[in-house]
Formats: structure tokens, C-alpha cells, sequence
């Protein structure tokens, strides 16, 4: 049985599930229509929870429809209004001790409603808010997005363990084709209910959420920092939502028989497969998939903290992967949410893992390998190969041939279900031994599946984003007392060889030409310190510590920090200049101060460069001026020579910006002491399609963590990103194949600012 959690702890859960809405009209004249698979997602998880955990107290809220009758079947204690969940938030919160842990589940309506905070949102605002049972009684009242957060807050204060799943649209988005409205768990995003509602409120709110929401809290770090619109900086707590905010949450008959969720369905799904270890970033990307595979416009969101392990109170960290969304049982191929605007090109390499895997540094948790053949805007198909050494085991015959072989169905029990769900026709991929019965490979762990949900881990770029180095012995005036320039350069040449990523780089040799195109040169010093210089001689700042020739790992050191300036910069130069694209100019990006009555001031600056105050506090406002939805992420390319997702905080990927609208980051500009200058470069990128950037971040310099791949490569030609390849080896020039690249960069776009911040800029 899974058990997870501390053996001292307990599990509270809060069930809330609701089919039947009370007769209402908004005041654009539509209406909550009542649903029809709320109630059974509760049912399914409250079966599930009691399954796995001894130690469980539920908390149930529901409104179950009789037919012909507008009234729902459970007595009004019992019914999800306001005043009950506000109750039974409040009576967890009372009743769990520190360290328990507290599952709340709403499957239901969500909609918005015209703000009772103008103080915080402005008078045209609105909240968003989820829609008690009851909400066309003229007393009753949304619960708002205010007062769940406070009452999640008053939680984590207690040090309780939180987890909250909301099966409903934020507002819901445009569809096409026929969907009925009792299929959809919201409205209209452009509907906000502007009826006269109560604005009292049984859940105060604290000072500190008050100026959480309005952005004005001061950071006590001295690193760029950002304030999530949502939940300022969640901690403590990770919350699950069925969708963005411009799309539809679902139900779906499963099976042609009754309808859930299809969060739900796949998050149970999801929990009984991935076993006891899964964190809820593995969690996520797996309902992600199977999700995308069904409803493309339905994007489930994580948000807080998607490295803590499910139902446990630690975390575990892992390295960026990237998904497999969708597996084509007829063609061989997996589709990997990974494409154009991550620089990935044809003939990039993955290895897939185990669905669950975490440690990839386990290749014996590999399952196939998969190549690049088809490039989109942010996913990519790839055809699968064997993995070398492994065949034997896997895919060989006695007779030495390697074969695939697609078996029909799977259908594992799931615990607390009437029913257990068939995969989709392209649901898995599975290679087996042939000439072994069935039963037999599962038995003796023969058979390994790809699965939709499963990771996928770069092993080298499609085309070798070399990075050409020279070594540069010392100038007559500058030899250094006491050490072997030639030795001192001979030990970093040895040293490449057997340092991991090394392909990021290739030296030169002595008697090339001096017009070789250099993107580093290496040289010692008069104080015997090996120097990292850029191609006009200028050594990089901030690569510190100083490496002493002769020092133990030194040389290696040297290797390292060429082969993560390399990385470094290729993601710094990825971007997209496609003139044809309609995206062009439609990311309007600028760092602005804050006025008075909200009013941004834009610092403008000549090749959006510009200089700072040291801890000085600005504004990054974007603007969507297309007529698309975009997906926005901010990459933070920091002095330390790392690459860290800014916004959104947390494990979420992106965050949906409609047509026209704005997002306002706060952030402080860091000044470090150990530098005499920092630079600090904001990456902007936007979307159309989900994608995630993670798989793009670095550690800091010298802090290596093993195993992680980062993928950069180029593009159009007269793009910028062929400046990418400007180390490349002649013997790898860029081919007709560049050319696939003008589709995709019609779907996405980025922009970057640079900040460079003295301790007193003049």
C-alpha cells in the first residue's frame, strides 16, 4: 500500500462536488447549468483516499440532481453553500496539527464575479471565484479567489501540508464544434456576474495577503525576484487546476459510460500508476498528456510546490525533462513538448524513461531512445530506436533481430473505481522480447512501455553547437614566475576529454589561421590563474573562483566553464526574427517605475540596455498586442552565469496572457559585492501552443549538477540563432533542413531586456 506520508501524521480532506445548481440568472441573462460527473469525482476520490490511507478524515460537501426535481438530494448541512465550505475550512484548520496533511478537491462551476475588493483589483475588476450550489439565492455568495487564498494561508501558517485540486474552469474560453453546456464546468471567459452580491465576508483578510495581492511586498533576498498574480511566491501548499484561464474544464464519458472530470479521471488514474515516489511535477506532466491527447484546449496547471513527492512532506528535486505528449502506435513516433522556441532542431537525440522515473541517472530505467524528425513551435515528433547494449534484453530474437511489437490493450485496476479506464489507441508503445509469453514479460520486467506522461532527457543536439576555443600562450611581458604555459595548456586539453558535455566545445590548434571564427580563449595570467577571455581579448567577469595552474581540478575547472559559457550564450542568443511572423512586434516588453495611482513611467533605454541602481525596485510590464491568446515565460539570466525561471513562480510553466492584456512583475535588480558590475539579462518569450522552459535552466557557475542536459540549437538562415553556430565546424554547415523552421516561428516570439547595475552608477 502507498504510504507516503510521516507514520505521526494524519490526512484531512475536504470533498466538494456539485451537480445541482439552484434555479439562477447572471445579469447578462445566462446561467449555471447544473453538471453531471461533480458529485461521482468526489465519490471516486473519497473511495481512493480511504483505499490507500488509514489515517484519513473526510470532510464531504455535495449537491447530487433528482431527476425532475431542482432541489438536490442531501440535506442542507450537507449542501456545498458558502457558509458550509467556509466551515469546514475553518474546522480542518482547527482540528489538523502540524505536519498533517489536508487534500481539498472541488469538482464544480468556477466563474467570476464583479470584484468586492475595488481597494485591490480596481473598480472594473472582478474576482475569480468558485460557485456555491446555491448561488441563485438572493443571500448567497461566491467564495473569492481572496478568500480561498486566506483560507489555504491560514493552513500553511499551521505548518499543514496542503494539496488543492479544482476541477473547474477559471471562467471558461471559446470552443468549436458542438460541446454541451453541461459538458463544461464554466462560462463565458468575457461573462462576469455584476448582480448585486453580499460583500460581507466570513473570512478576513490579513494584511499580510493584502499587500501580497498589490505586489508591495519587499523582498528580503538580494536576487531578482518576482510576485506571482495568483498566490504571491505559494509555499507550503500545491495547487492543481483543470485548466488556463481562457479555456474549458471538461467532463467526458470515459469509456461511453457516465461522466467525471477529466482532471479527476486522470489524476486517479495517474496516482494509482506512478506508485509511491512520483512528485507532483511527474504527477502533472503525466495528466498533462493524457489530457492534451483528448482535449487540446484543456491544459491542466500546477502551481506551488511541484517538487514535493505526493501525500509527503519532503521533496525531491530533479533535472528539466521534457514530456511525452502523445505516442503513435503505427508510425513508431512520440510526440515531445519540445520544439522551435527551445532551439531543438531535426536529428536532437532523447532517451525515455519509465513513466515515475526521477533518477535519471539510472539508464536501466531507459525504455527506447527517440530522434528528432519533425520540428513544430513547441512540440516535436521523433521515431524510436533501440538503445544500444540493451537490445538483447529488450528487442532481440534468437536469431538477432530487433523487432517492435503493439499489443492491443491495457486495463490496470484502479482502487476505488467502478471501472477501470482502457488506454487510447495511442496510449502506450511497448517493446517487448519476442518468443516470450505475455505474462511472462511483465513478470520478469521484459516488457517496457512508453507512455504518454512519460520523461524524456536530451542526450546531445541534433547538430553539434560547437563552441571554438583557443588557447592562448602568455605575452613575453606577462610570464608568470614558476609555471609551464605549455603544460599548464596541455593539462585543459586532456582534460576535455573526459569531462561530460564536451562537445559543447573543440579546440583549436595552434597554427590555424588567426581569422577562425573564436567564440573563447583561454590564457594564463601574470598572478599564474588561467583567464576564460571572450574573441576580443576581454576577459568574462564574474568567473569566480580564480583557478591557480597547478591546483588540483583546475584544468578541469577550465573545461567546465567553457563548456557552461557555451550553453549559456546559446540560449542567450535563441531567438526569432522572422519578419513573415505574425507575432512580430506583438510581445511589447519594457522595465517601467511605478507613479502615482498605478501609473508605469518606461525607463527607455537605447538597445534596451540599461544601468541601475544597485537592490533599485522596478516594474517589468508585457503587453499582449496580438489577437491571440499567448503563453507567457520570463527566463532570469544572471550575473552568477545561471539561467532561472522568473515568472511564473514555482513549477508552473507559463502564464496565459489574452489579447490585449498586461502583466505587471515586480522585481528588484541585485547587486552582489563579490562583483564590480552585474549583469542581469530578462528573457521574455511567448507562446501560442504549452510548452515549458525548465528543461533551458542552469545552475550557477562551478555549480555543476550531474546528469542535466540543456538543449540549444539554430534556426532560420539570417536568423540570429545562426549566430549560434558561428563555432560550428565548416564539415557541419547548416542544410536544407533549416528551412522546416519558417512554419513554427509564426507561433512564437521573445523579446529580452539587459540590466547592468553598479554599487553607484554614474
Amino acid at each position: 500500500m502507498f504510504n507516503s506520508t510521516n507514520s505521526q501524521s494524519k490526512i484531512y480532506a475536504l470533498l466538494i462536488g456539485i451537480d445541482c445548481y439552484l434555479p439562477n440568472q447572471l445579469s447578462d441573462g445566462s446561467s449555471y447549468k447544473n453538471l453531471s460527473g461533480c458529485v461521482r469525482d468526489i465519490n471516486f476520490v473519497e473511495a481512493f483516499l480511504k483505499n490507500r490511507f488509514t489515517e484519513v478524515q473526510i470532510f464531504k460537501l455535495t449537491a447530487s440532481r433528482i431527476e425532475n426535481s431542482y432541489q438536490p438530494q442531501e440535506p442542507p448541512e450537507q449542501l456545498p453553500t458558502y457558509e458550509n465550505i467556509v466551515t469546514k475550512f475553518q474546522q480542518i484548520t482547527e482540528l489538523a496539527q502540524p505536519q498533517d496533511h489536508v487534500y481539498i478537491h472541488y469538482s464544480g462551476h468556477g466563474g467570476r464575479a464583479t470584484t468586492i475588493y475595488p481597494k485591490l483589483k480596481g473598480h472594473y475588476g472582478f474576482d475569480e471565484a468558485i460557485v456555491p450550489t446555491n448561488i441563485g439565492d438572493s443571500e448567497a455568495r461566491y467564495l473569492r479567489d481572496l478568500e480561498l487564498a486566506q483560507l489555504i494561508q491560514n493552513m500553511v501558517d499551521k505548518k499543514l501540508l496542503v494539496t488543492v485540486v479544482l476541477d473547474s474552469c477559471h471562467s471558461g474560453g471559446a470552443t468549436r464544434g458542438e460541446v454541451k453546456e453541461t459538458n463544461i464546468r464554466g462560462l463565458s471567459r468575457n461573462t462576469v456576474d455584476t448582480t448585486s452580491k453580499s460583500q460581507e465576508s466570513l473570512v478576513p483578510l490579513t494584511d499580510e495577503l493584502i499587500q501580497s495581492w498589490q505586489g508591495l511586498r519587499q523582498q528580503n533576498t538580494r536576487s531578482l525576484t518576482a510576485t506571482s498574480g495568483w498566490l504571491p511566491e505559494p509555499k507550503g501548499y500545491v495547487l492543481l487546476a483543470a485548466c488556463r484561464e481562457t479555456e474549458y474544464a471538461y467532463e467526458y464519458a470515459f469509456e461511453n459510460q457516465e461522466s467525471n472530470g477529466a482532471l479527476t479521471y486522470w489524476l486517479l488514474d495517474s496516482l494509482q500508476k506512478l506508485g509511491n515516489e512520483a512528485t507532483y511535477k511527474i504527477l502533472h506532466d503525466r495528466i498533462l498528456a493524457k489530457v492534451n491527447a483528448q482535449f487540446a484546449q484543456q491544459t491542466p496547471v500546477l502551481q506551488g510546490e511541484g517538487s514535493r513527492i505526493v501525500f509527503s512532506g519532503q521533496s525531491m528535486s530533479s533535472q528539466p525533462v521534457v514530456i511525452v505528449k502523445k505516442v503513435d502506435l503505427a508510425k513508431q513516433q512520440v510526440l515531445l513538448q519540445a520544439g522551435h522556441v527551445h532551439g531543438l532542431r531535426k536529428g536532437a537525440e532523447f532517451a525515455i524513461y519509465q513513466l515515475g522515473t526521477i533518477d535519471f541517472t539510472d539508464i536501466s530505467k531507459r525504455v527506447a531512445l527517440a530522434k528528432i524528425i519533425e520540428v513544430r513551435a513547441d512540440d516535436s515528433w521523433a521515431t524510436i530506436m533501440p538503445i544500444v547494449g540493451q537490445e538483447k534484453s529488450v528487442t532481440r530474437d534468437n536469431k538477432g533481430t530487433t523487432r517492435t511489437e503493439f499489443p492491443t490493450t491495457s486495463n490496470p485496476t484502479r482502487s476505488g473505481f467502478s471501472r477501470s479506464p482502457s488506454p487510447s489507441p495511442q496510449d502506450t508503445l511497448r517493446l517487448y522480447t519476442p518468443g516470450v509469453p505475455s505474462n511472462e514479460q511483465t513478470q520478469n520486467s521484459g516488457e517496457r512501455m512508453i507512455e504518454e506522461g512519460a520523461s524524456a532527457v536530451l542526450l546531445s543536439p541534433g547538430v553539434k553547437l560547437i563552441r571554438k576555443v583557443r588557447l592562448l600562450p602568455a605575452q613575453e611581458n606577462q610570464q608568470p614566475s614558476g609555471v609551464d604555459i605549455k603544460a599548464a595548456l596541455q593539462a585543459v586539453k586532456i582534460a576535455k576529454a573526459i569531462v561530460q558535455g564536451n562537445n559543447w566545445i573543440e579546440f583549436l590548434s595552434s597554427d590555424e589561421p588567426s581569422d577562425e571564427p573564436v567564440s573563447y580563449q583561454v590564457s594564463i595570467n601574470e598572478q599564474g590563474e588561467y583567464e576564460i577571455l571572450d574573441a576580443g581579448g576581454q576577459p568574462f567577469m564574474n568567473l569566480q573562483p580564480a583557478l591557480k595552474v597547478g591546483k588540483s581540478m583546475a584544468a578541469m575547472s577550465v573545461v567546465k566553464r567553457l563548456i557552461h559559457l557555451s550553453k549559456y550564450h546559446a540560449t542567450l542568443q535563441l531567438d526569432n526574427n522572422d519578419q513573415r511572423s505574425p507575432l512580430t512586434g506583438k510581445l511589447k516588453v519594457e522595465l517601467c517605475q511605478a507613479g502615482e495611482n498605478q501609473e508605469l513611467k518606461p525607463l527607455n533605454a537605447p538597445g534596451n540596455i540599461l544601468i541601475l541602481k544597485a537592490d533599485e525596485e522596478v516594474i517589468l510590464h508585457i503587453r499582449n498586442a496580438s489577437s491571440q491568446v499567448l503563453n507567457i515565460t520570463v527566463l532570469e539570466m544572471k550575473p552568477d552565469w545561471s539561467i532561472k525561471q522568473l515568472y511564473p513562480i514555482g513549477a508552473g510553466a507559463f502564464e496565459t496572457l489574452a489579447p490585449g492584456g498586461e502583466e505587471r512583475i515586480p522585481v528588484r535588480i541585485s547587486f552582489s559585492e563579490n562583483y564590480t558590475e552585474s549583469t542581469t539579462v530578462l528573457k521574455v518569450f511567448a507562446t501560442i501552443g504549452a510548452t515549458n522552459f525548465h528543461w533551458l535552466e542552469l545552475p550557477a557557475l562551478d555549480q555543476f549538477s550531474q546528469g542535466i542536459q540543456t538543449t540549444r540549437a539554430n534556426s532560420l538562415p539570417q536568423d540570429p540563432l545562426e549566430e549560434l553556430l558561428s563555432a560550428v565546424a565548416s564539415e557541419q554547415p547548416p542544410d536544407r533542413n533549416l528551412n522546416t523552421a519558417a512554419y513554427p516561428s509564426r507561433q512564437w516570439t521573445t523579446e529580452q531586456l539587459t540590466v547592468i547595475s553598479h554599487s553607484n552608477p554614474t
